[in-house]
Protein backbone atom coordinates (compact mmCIF):
# COMPACT_ATOMS: atom_id res chain seq x y z
CA UNK A 1 0.00 0.00 0.00
CA UNK A 2 1.25 3.44 -0.85
CA UNK A 3 0.61 6.70 0.61
CA UNK A 4 -2.07 7.51 -1.33
CA UNK A 5 -3.85 5.07 -0.50
CA UNK A 6 -3.55 4.76 3.12
CA UNK A 7 -4.51 8.24 3.39
CA UNK A 8 -7.99 7.78 1.16
CA UNK A 9 -8.52 4.33 3.26
CA UNK A 10 -8.21 6.23 6.69
CA UNK A 11 -9.98 9.24 5.56
CA UNK A 12 -12.91 7.26 4.71
CA UNK A 13 -12.54 5.22 7.94
CA UNK A 14 -12.09 8.29 9.97
CA UNK A 15 -15.62 9.75 7.87
CA UNK A 16 -17.10 7.12 9.03
CA UNK A 17 -16.64 7.15 12.32
CA UNK A 18 -17.77 11.04 12.41
CA UNK A 19 -14.60 12.14 13.17
CA UNK A 20 -14.15 16.25 12.34
CA UNK A 21 -11.07 16.84 9.93
CA UNK A 22 -10.80 13.44 8.95
CA UNK A 23 -7.87 14.53 6.20
CA UNK A 24 -5.83 16.55 8.43
CA UNK A 25 -5.73 13.48 11.07
CA UNK A 26 -5.02 11.05 8.64
CA UNK A 27 -1.90 12.94 7.03
CA UNK A 28 -0.79 13.90 10.52
CA UNK A 29 -1.24 10.39 11.74
CA UNK A 30 1.06 9.39 8.39
CA UNK A 31 3.74 12.21 8.81
CA UNK A 32 4.27 10.49 12.56
CA UNK A 33 4.41 7.02 11.52
CA UNK A 34 7.00 7.07 8.73
CA UNK A 35 8.73 10.64 10.43
CA UNK A 36 8.56 12.63 7.29
CA UNK A 37 6.93 16.26 6.90
CA UNK A 38 3.59 16.48 5.52
CA UNK A 39 4.74 18.23 2.26
CA UNK A 40 7.26 15.35 1.29
CA UNK A 41 4.70 13.01 1.76
CA UNK A 42 2.17 14.50 -0.52
CA UNK A 43 5.02 15.27 -2.73
CA UNK A 44 5.86 11.58 -2.89
CA UNK A 45 2.51 9.77 -2.95
CA UNK A 46 3.39 6.54 -4.64
CA UNK A 47 6.00 5.67 -1.65
CA UNK A 48 4.87 2.37 -0.30
CA UNK A 49 4.43 1.45 3.01
CA UNK A 50 5.75 -1.45 4.88
CA UNK A 51 3.98 -3.68 6.94
CA UNK A 52 4.85 -2.08 10.92
CA UNK A 53 4.34 1.12 9.72
CA UNK A 54 0.77 -0.28 7.98
CA UNK A 55 -0.10 -1.85 11.57
CA UNK A 56 1.32 1.50 13.59
CA UNK A 57 -1.10 3.68 10.92
CA UNK A 58 -3.89 1.06 12.08
CA UNK A 59 -3.42 1.11 15.63
CA UNK A 60 -3.47 5.16 15.56
CA UNK A 61 -6.74 5.37 13.49
CA UNK A 62 -8.30 2.90 15.85
CA UNK A 63 -7.13 5.84 18.91
CA UNK A 64 -8.89 8.45 17.18
CA UNK A 65 -11.69 6.87 16.43
CA UNK A 66 -12.23 6.81 19.89
CA UNK A 67 -12.09 9.65 19.92
CA UNK A 68 -8.88 10.29 21.63
CA UNK A 69 -7.34 14.30 20.54
CA UNK A 70 -4.31 14.32 18.32
CA UNK A 71 -2.12 16.19 20.66
CA UNK A 72 -1.75 12.62 22.48
CA UNK A 73 -1.74 10.97 19.35
CA UNK A 74 1.15 12.70 18.04
CA UNK A 75 2.61 13.37 21.60
CA UNK A 76 2.94 17.08 21.23
CA UNK A 77 0.79 20.83 20.27
CA UNK A 78 2.48 23.71 19.21
CA UNK A 79 1.62 26.84 21.56
CA UNK A 80 2.54 30.60 21.27
CA UNK A 81 6.49 29.92 19.49
CA UNK A 82 6.79 26.41 20.53
CA UNK A 83 6.36 22.86 20.46
CA UNK A 84 5.07 21.33 24.15
CA UNK A 85 5.24 17.62 24.81
CA UNK A 86 1.85 16.69 25.87
CA UNK A 87 0.24 13.18 27.07
CA UNK A 88 -3.05 11.99 29.24
CA UNK A 89 -1.62 13.94 32.62
CA UNK A 90 -1.83 17.04 31.24
CA UNK A 91 -4.31 19.36 29.56
CA UNK A 92 -3.63 20.35 25.89
CA UNK A 93 -2.57 23.70 25.26
CA UNK A 94 -5.00 25.83 23.37
CA UNK A 95 -4.63 29.13 21.26
CA UNK A 96 -7.28 30.77 23.66
CA UNK A 97 -4.67 30.78 26.18
CA UNK A 98 -1.84 32.47 24.48
CA UNK A 99 -4.04 36.05 25.27
CA UNK A 100 -2.21 35.02 29.29
CA UNK A 101 1.25 35.17 27.16
CA UNK A 102 0.39 38.26 25.33
CA UNK A 103 -0.79 40.18 27.96
CA UNK A 104 1.74 39.04 30.99
CA UNK A 105 4.60 40.36 28.51
CA UNK A 106 3.49 43.68 28.79
CA UNK A 107 4.09 43.48 32.02
CA UNK A 108 7.53 42.02 32.25
CA UNK A 109 10.00 44.26 30.68
CA UNK A 110 12.48 42.81 28.11
CA UNK A 111 16.03 43.45 30.34
CA UNK A 112 14.29 43.44 34.14
CA UNK A 113 14.35 40.26 36.54
CA UNK A 114 11.48 39.86 38.05
CA UNK A 115 9.91 37.02 39.82
CA UNK A 116 6.73 35.04 38.68
CA UNK A 117 4.90 32.24 40.04
CA UNK A 118 3.05 29.56 37.79
CA UNK A 119 -0.08 28.24 39.68
CA UNK A 120 -1.82 24.79 37.73
CA UNK A 121 1.66 24.34 35.25
CA UNK A 122 -0.07 21.55 33.55
CA UNK A 123 2.29 21.42 30.85
CA UNK A 124 4.51 24.33 31.32
CA UNK A 125 3.40 25.70 28.38
CA UNK A 126 2.72 29.08 29.90
CA UNK A 127 6.02 29.52 32.04
CA UNK A 128 8.18 28.40 29.52
CA UNK A 129 7.01 30.66 27.03
CA UNK A 130 6.90 33.31 28.57
CA UNK A 131 10.44 32.69 30.38
CA UNK A 132 11.83 31.67 26.66
CA UNK A 133 10.86 35.78 25.79
CA UNK A 134 12.05 37.25 29.00
CA UNK A 135 15.49 35.38 29.82
CA UNK A 136 16.18 37.54 32.45
CA UNK A 137 13.01 36.37 34.82
CA UNK A 138 12.88 34.00 37.46
CA UNK A 139 9.82 31.47 37.79
CA UNK A 140 8.24 28.72 39.89
CA UNK A 141 6.06 26.39 38.63
CA UNK A 142 3.30 24.50 40.81
CA UNK A 143 0.77 21.77 40.21
CA UNK A 144 -0.81 19.57 42.69
CA UNK A 145 -0.38 16.46 39.75
CA UNK A 146 3.20 15.05 40.03
CA UNK A 147 2.79 13.70 36.85
CA UNK A 148 1.87 16.87 35.23
CA UNK A 149 5.01 18.32 36.77
CA UNK A 150 6.92 15.83 35.35
CA UNK A 151 5.68 16.66 31.83
CA UNK A 152 6.67 20.19 32.44
CA UNK A 153 10.11 19.30 33.94
CA UNK A 154 10.52 17.28 30.03
CA UNK A 155 9.49 20.68 28.44
CA UNK A 156 11.45 22.59 30.38
CA UNK A 157 15.00 20.49 29.29
CA UNK A 158 13.53 20.41 25.85
CA UNK A 159 13.60 24.21 25.68
CA UNK A 160 17.07 24.28 27.41
CA UNK A 161 15.24 25.93 30.69
CA UNK A 162 15.33 23.25 33.36
CA UNK A 163 17.87 25.54 35.31
CA UNK A 164 15.83 28.84 35.07
CA UNK A 165 12.17 26.94 36.44
CA UNK A 166 11.97 25.61 39.92
CA UNK A 167 9.01 22.74 39.77
CA UNK A 168 7.36 22.10 42.77
CA UNK A 169 4.57 19.18 42.86
CA UNK A 170 1.62 21.25 45.61
CA UNK A 171 -1.46 22.36 45.92
CA UNK A 172 -1.48 26.22 46.20
CA UNK A 173 -3.33 26.21 49.63
CA UNK A 174 0.08 24.62 50.95
CA UNK A 175 2.43 26.71 48.82
CA UNK A 176 4.64 29.03 51.69
CA UNK A 177 6.88 31.13 49.20
CA UNK A 178 6.27 35.18 49.10
CA UNK A 179 7.12 38.77 47.09
CA UNK A 180 6.22 37.50 43.69
CA UNK A 181 6.00 40.18 41.14
CA UNK A 182 3.61 38.40 39.06
CA UNK A 183 1.15 35.71 39.35
CA UNK A 184 0.05 33.64 36.34
CA UNK A 185 -2.54 30.97 36.24
CA UNK A 186 -4.88 28.55 34.08
CA UNK A 187 -6.72 26.90 36.43
CA UNK A 188 -9.72 24.46 36.32
CA UNK A 189 -12.98 26.95 35.54
CA UNK A 190 -15.49 24.31 33.77
CA UNK A 191 -18.33 24.11 36.19
CA UNK A 192 -20.88 20.87 36.59
CA UNK A 193 -22.98 21.15 33.96
CA UNK A 194 -20.74 22.15 31.29
CA UNK A 195 -17.86 19.17 32.34
CA UNK A 196 -20.78 16.93 31.37
CA UNK A 197 -21.42 19.06 27.86
CA UNK A 198 -17.79 18.80 26.58
CA UNK A 199 -16.66 17.54 23.39
CA UNK A 200 -16.13 13.49 23.64
CA UNK A 201 -12.41 14.55 22.50
CA UNK A 202 -12.35 16.24 26.07
CA UNK A 203 -14.33 14.90 28.04
CA UNK A 204 -13.36 11.10 28.30
CA UNK A 205 -9.47 12.15 27.51
CA UNK A 206 -8.38 15.02 28.92
CA UNK A 207 -7.38 15.13 33.00
CA UNK A 208 -10.59 15.90 34.86
CA UNK A 209 -8.54 17.81 37.63
CA UNK A 210 -7.06 20.25 35.21
CA UNK A 211 -11.22 20.91 34.22
CA UNK A 212 -13.14 20.45 37.00
CA UNK A 213 -14.24 23.90 38.59
CA UNK A 214 -16.68 22.37 41.19
CA UNK A 215 -20.35 22.91 41.02
CA UNK A 216 -20.04 26.87 39.64
CA UNK A 217 -16.46 26.73 38.26
CA UNK A 218 -15.40 29.27 40.54
CA UNK A 219 -13.35 27.01 43.04
CA UNK A 220 -9.92 27.00 41.71
CA UNK A 221 -10.75 30.38 40.51
CA UNK A 222 -11.21 31.90 44.33
CA UNK A 223 -8.49 29.60 46.03
CA UNK A 224 -5.96 31.25 43.29
CA UNK A 225 -7.07 34.89 44.20
CA UNK A 226 -7.12 34.63 47.93
CA UNK A 227 -3.71 33.09 48.53
CA UNK A 228 -2.15 35.59 45.69
CA UNK A 229 -3.36 38.19 47.92
CA UNK A 230 -0.76 36.97 50.48
CA UNK A 231 2.09 35.76 47.65
CA UNK A 232 2.45 39.05 45.92
CA UNK A 233 3.76 42.04 46.76
CA UNK A 234 1.89 45.48 46.49
CA UNK A 235 1.13 46.50 42.98
CA UNK A 236 2.36 42.86 41.64
CA UNK A 237 -0.36 41.67 39.01
CA UNK A 238 -2.63 38.85 38.43
CA UNK A 239 -3.17 37.13 35.52
CA UNK A 240 -5.90 34.49 35.42
CA UNK A 241 -7.62 32.69 32.46
CA UNK A 242 -11.02 32.54 33.16
CA UNK A 243 -14.39 31.05 31.63
CA UNK A 244 -16.20 33.02 29.26
CA UNK A 245 -19.50 33.43 31.97
CA UNK A 246 -16.77 34.32 34.81
CA UNK A 247 -16.21 38.23 34.38
CA UNK A 248 -18.62 39.20 36.95
CA UNK A 249 -18.26 36.62 39.47
CA UNK A 250 -14.11 37.08 39.19
CA UNK A 251 -14.17 40.57 39.00
CA UNK A 252 -16.75 40.77 42.23
CA UNK A 253 -14.03 38.10 44.01
CA UNK A 254 -11.23 40.39 42.75
CA UNK A 255 -12.34 43.47 44.20
CA UNK A 256 -13.24 42.07 47.75
CA UNK A 257 -9.86 41.07 48.10
CA UNK A 258 -8.23 44.57 47.21
CA UNK A 259 -7.35 44.04 43.42
CA UNK A 260 -7.65 46.39 41.08
CA UNK A 261 -8.92 45.55 37.36
CA UNK A 262 -6.77 46.27 34.86
CA UNK A 263 -7.86 45.03 31.62
CA UNK A 264 -10.26 42.42 30.68
CA UNK A 265 -8.96 40.75 27.40
CA UNK A 266 -11.54 38.67 24.73
CA UNK A 267 -10.16 35.36 23.37
CA UNK A 268 -10.37 34.61 19.31
CA UNK A 269 -13.73 34.13 19.59
CA UNK A 270 -15.01 37.36 21.53
CA UNK A 271 -15.32 35.72 24.91
CA UNK A 272 -14.26 37.23 27.94
CA UNK A 273 -11.12 35.44 28.97
CA UNK A 274 -8.37 36.52 30.48
CA UNK A 275 -8.44 39.03 33.62
CA UNK A 276 -5.50 40.94 34.62
CA UNK A 277 -5.42 42.53 37.97
CA UNK A 278 -3.42 44.92 40.65
CA UNK A 279 -2.60 43.53 44.18
CA UNK A 280 -3.70 47.48 45.93
CA UNK A 281 -2.18 46.46 49.52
Amino acid sequence: MNYNQILIKGENFLKKNKIKNPYLDVELILSKVVNKKREEILLNTNTRLNRPDILRFKKYLLRRRQKEPMAYILGYKHFWKHKFLTNKSVLIPRPDTELVIEETLKYLPKYKSKKILDVGTGSGCIVVSLIKDRPKCKATAIDISIKAINVAKTNAKLHQLENKINFINIDIDKYRSYNYDLIISNPPYINSVELNRLDDDIKFHEPKLALSGGFDGLRDLKKVILKSKKLLKTNGKLILEIGHKQKNQCSKILNENKFYINKISKDLSGADRCIVSTKLQ
